[in-house]
């Protein structure tokens, strides 16, 4: 059984930063590609970015390439997303997902084994 945890949202002004972090519990945590999901009020929940088991492969979405970065320390068994230049259209809840399966496969939304609860992130202007 894999458990995660969110922490590190908040509120941020439009152009600012923050660090997201999931903690997760398992011994066999470093076999799961990890992702992160996010989900806006009255949208559907989309890929953020994912990364593979060892970290060598990481996909993110369009919306987010070049500011988002995802990261994992399996001696910590923590997996970091860093946002910088924030938008107000990146305001979501934010998840972190686990598979046993490639990181592209989780990326396209199939895989995933485990989801952790959120953690709110909100934009201002």
């Amino acid at each position: 059984q894999v458990q995660l945890v969110e922490s590190g949202g908040g509120l941020v002004q439009a152009g600012g930063s923050l660090r997201l972090s999931c903690a997760v519990s398992g011994r066999t945590w470093s076999s799961y590609s990890m992702g992160w999901f996010r989900q806006a009020p009255g949208k559907e929940r989309e890929y953020v970015a994912t990364i593979s088991r060892l970290g060598g492969t990481t996909v993110y979405a369009d919306s987010v390439k070049g500011r988002f970065t995802i990261s994992r320390d399996n001696a910590k068994n923590t997996v970091y997303l860093q946002m910088n230049s924030l938008k107000p259209e990146d305001s979501a809840v934010y998840y972190c997902a686990a598979g046993g399966t490639r990181a592209a496969t989780i990326a396209s939304g199939y895989g995933i084994d485990y989801w952790g609860k959120g953690t709110l992130v909100t934009v201002s202007s």
